[in-house]
């Protein structure tokens, strides 16, 4: 089963104009995140999805793969669907964010070995047990209800579930909270469908495109990885790296 990993990457954060193009020690971001994706055991290749000609030179100029997309996207998923549908020799595609210029390569296989464990998956992700107060508070961080089986049953920013008449600070003592790690993997054909999917009222309200898929019927598969990367979304996240 030959598996593809996209690195969606856009140029216009609203938060952190220019992102993928810091630099870090030496390397830009986006190197950062394309080395560690092609060190994965489980991908057959690699190609960062772009709408932007910087980081499509800046992609080239290291030797990495890069295909220019649609500027009309919404989503990194949208983008690894344009570039999943004209490349139909992989059966497995994997959507890696490409601001984790740490992410390690045994995450991304821990994805894929969860994905192809079952052949009936069609959407898998990764989990980490929350285990610090203040991180089950934060809305920033992306909470995920699962299912006996393992599927996620819901994601919200809010700490879920909701313990009636516990002290905040005894809820990681009475039950296991998890943190979602925004990394995916599709059946090819499944990542097609998703894309034409229509807005959802549970995405709009939490601002999570995943509510979109499970509020149109479709499981996700999450596996439980003891495995922490450390993601950009602002400078001060890079500034924080760098002191």
């Amino acid at each position: 089963m030959k598996t593809l990993a996209i690195i969606p990457s856009r140029y216009a954060s609203t938060r952190f104009p220019g992102k993928p193009l810091v630099d870090i020690a030496g390397k830009s971001m986006i190197q950062r995140v394309y080395e560690k994706a092609t060190l994965a055991s489980t991908i057959d290749e690699v190609i960062v999805a772009t709408d932007d000609q910087r980081i499509y030179d800046h992609v080239s100029d290291f030797g990495g793969k890069v295909m220019m997309t649609a500027t009309r996207h919404q989503s990194g998923t949208e983008r690894c669907g344009e570039v999943s549908a004209l490349l139909n020799s992989f059966e497995t595609v994997v959507n890696i964010q490409g601001d984790e210029p740490f992410i390690p390569p045994e995450m991304i296989d821990e994805l894929v070995f969860s994905f192809q464990k079952q052949s009936g998956n069609k959407i898998a992700t990764l989990v980490k047990p929350i285990e610090e107060t203040s991180i089950l508070f934060n809305p920033n961080v992306v909470k995920v209800v699962l299912g006996k089986k393992g599927n996620a049953l819901y994601f919200s920013r809010q700490p879920i579930p909701f313990q009636r008449g516990v002290l905040e600070i005894d809820w990681l003592n009475n039950h296991t909270y998890y943190k979602h790690i925004g990394i995916y993997a599709f059946h090819r054909k499944t990542l097609e469908n998703l894309v034409k999917l229509p807005l959802s009222s549970l995405e709009q309200s939490e601002q999570l495109e995943q509510l979109r898929w499970l509020e149109n019927g479709y499981s996700i598969s999450a596996g439980i990885t003891q495995y922490e990367s450390r993601g950009i979304d602002t400078p001060e996240d890079l500034s924080k790296i760098q002191s």
